[in-house]
């Protein structure tokens, strides 16, 4: 497992690769205990005793929970990132739409089957930060990964449209995960759907 990116916060960042692996484990740990019990009794000593490592270990790199769910966001994001360039791979060079379905489909993927990530994705649902800012880190992150691939100039009006499309996809896929267990299929389709006509006025 990759450890975790050195742009989050951490109090102490692992310099040899036996504490980035137990930093790695840490991060893991606290991603099962999230799918367990929730955050509101997820506790420092629990993800160390999960992680196997003593708790000295977990407040070396963090001060408290709230830290780590935010570290377990970045490394989301830097995750999520590494796999919609993989999907890009498959897809034809140019085609924004094709983009577009490698960004959600990853997206879902992930809501799906990642440890954690249904109460911590990208930062969005636990007090990790002001709600607006993990989606503007993903709308940026897209920015720069797409705007070679469909051929555009990674300006304020892109990223801006992508940020737009990042907030609406954000909110419609809650929605539809609590429509159900897997997310709700008509509501997905209907999100597809929106953002097409809603990037082709920018892309097409």
């Amino acid at each position: 497992m990759k450890p975790v990116s050195q742009a989050t916060s951490l109090r102490k960042a692992p310099v040899q690769r036996r504490s980035a692996e137990r930093l790695t484990r840490i991060l893991d740990a606290c991603a099962d205990l999230l799918d367990e019990v929730g955050y509101d009794e997820l506790s420092t000593r629990a993800v160390a005793a999960r992680a196997g490592v003593p708790i000295g270990s977990v407040y070396r790199f963090f001060g408290n929970k709230r830290q780590m769910a935010d570290a377990l966001a970045q490394r989301n994001l830097e995750r999520y990132t590494e796999r919609v360039t993989e999907r890009l791979k498959d897809a034809p060079k140019g085609e924004w739409r094709a983009a577009m379905d490698a960004v959600l489909d990853e997206y879902l993927a992930m809501k799906r089957t990642a440890p954690g990530f249904s109460l911590v994705d990208f930062g969005n649902q636990i007090p990790v930060g002001a709600r607006s800012e993990p989606n503007r880190r993903v709308a940026d992150r897209l920015t720069d990964l797409l705007s070679d691939y469909i051929g555009r100039t990674p300006d304020e009006n892109l990223r801006r449209t992508f940020l737009v499309a990042v907030e609406t996809a954000d909110t419609l896929v809650h929605l539809s995960f609590r429509m159900a267990p897997e997310g709700d299929e008509t509501i997905i389709a209907e999100t597809r759907e929106l953002l097409r006509a809603y990037l082709a006025r920018v892309l097409d």
